[in-house]
């Protein structure tokens, strides 16, 4: 058994709208969250527990109404027990946990204790306040439980089970695969989480990475954090806790993604945030981007000119900055000839940012690095 959905989630009726339809045209395949197979998982685990027989493919409901089938990769049985296993297919999004192996194992549990979730092999533990599960609780987000509660429920009427039963999921090699995820950063050790709210893997969507960025607003806040950077990458990182002396959970790994920082943090503020991030990345934003993807967004030498002049560049250093083959060639341009280009496009990210803001008493700062790491413009809040 290959261990994916028999269906297409495009093919699906009510697949995610106009997105199933911009995926058909491009031939992008979507694919289904660790929460969906954990369901899946569980509900044939479940099923066998109580029949003797796993549902292969096993169909469930997602929380928008698609009913897909997924096949079983593991199935197994013993005295109160059953455990199946699916791999998970994230279509065609470079999803880190794409072709893991997902298992459910449950058991019977005392009378009137519903269901209970533990973490197995593979699987995290919650270990810092500002997640939306308390610490010392599997990692398995509120959606994923409800729609395993959900199904449970359902087999036991179908069946004549009580619907107590515990639950225990865990992914194979999980904790390495979650050495390459927030999850460390978050508090959440020992592997993977259950996530999805929706059940579908949308290609190049990068919720999982929007929702981390989130997450790590809400366990800085809970920490006491008042100060917190959104870094592009692992150098501008290095650079804040070096001039700022910042902790790791202050730190968000925003990469491409400032308007989600942005926008969480409108609606969940902190006294300070510092952008970090390289000299292109950040012109992208001074010039109004909050997507700052080089395939979403692109470098505006004419903008850059246009600050240049503001700067006291002359007719010929303002057309070779509109000539220049990258950003940080117009940096150094603008360097050798006294004009602050670096400063200027910290600037107007900052404005940029303080209008996404908008009322939020956020204080910004910027800090605009090369590829070495060295700063080449700033502005404080």
């Amino acid at each position: 058994m290959r261990g994916q959905a028999v269906a297409e989630p495009s093919a699906l009726p009510g697949a995610v709208g106009g997105r199933a339809a911009q995926l058909a045209r491009t031939g992008l395949r979507h694919g289904w969250t660790t929460g969906a197979c954990a369901t899946a998982a569980s509900t044939a685990a479940y099923t066998a527990l109580l029949t003797g027989e796993f549902p292969d493919p096993v169909t469930v409901t997602l929380p928008k109404g698609q009913q897909p089938g997924f096949a079983l990769a593991v199935e197994a049985r013993g005295d109160g027990w059953a455990t199946a296993g699916i791999v998970k297919d994230a279509g065609d999004d470079p999803d880190v946990t794409h072709g893991a192996l997902v298992r459910a194992t449950v058991r019977a549990a005392a009378p009137g204790s519903g269901v209970l979730f533990r973490a197995g092999p593979g699987v995290g533990t919650v270990t810092r306040a500002g997640l939306p599960l308390p610490v010392g609780e599997p990692a398995i987000n509120p959606v994923p439980r409800k729609m395993m509660r959900e199904h449970i429920a359902a087999v036991a009427a179908l069946h004549g089970g009580s619907g107590d039963v515990e639950i225990e999921i865990a992914v194979d090699n999980g904790e390495e695969i979650a050495r390459s995820t927030w999850n460390p950063r978050l508090g959440i050790l020992g592997g993977l989480s259950i996530l999805g709210t929706t059940g579908i893997v949308v290609p190049y969507s990068c919720s999982a990475w929007i929702d981390s960025i989130r997450r790590g607003v809400d366990v800085a806040r809970a920490a006491g954090r008042t100060h917190v950077a959104g870094c592009t990458g692992s150098t501008s990182e290095k650079v804040v806790m070096a001039v700022h002396g910042l902790p790791e959970d202050a730190l968000l790994d925003m990469g491409d993604f400032a308007g989600a920082v942005l926008k969480y943090l409108r609606r969940h503020p902190v006294e300070r945030l510092t952008i970090a991030g390289g000299f292109a990345k950040l012109s992208k934003l001074a010039a109004g981007h909050l997507d700052l993807h080089s395939a979403r967004s692109q470098v505006d030498k004419g903008f850059l000119a246009r600050l240049a002049r503001t700067g006291g560049a002359d007719d010929d250093l303002t057309a070779a900055v509109a000539a220049a083959n990258t950003g940080l060639e117009a940096v150094r341009l603008c360097s050798a000839r006294g004009v602050p280009l670096g400063d200027l496009v910290a600037a107007a990210a900052r404005d940029t940012a303080r209008g996404v803001l908008r009322e939020a008493a956020v204080a910004v700062d910027v800090i605009c690095i090369d590829r070495a790491g060295t700063i080449v413009g700033r502005v404080g809040p």
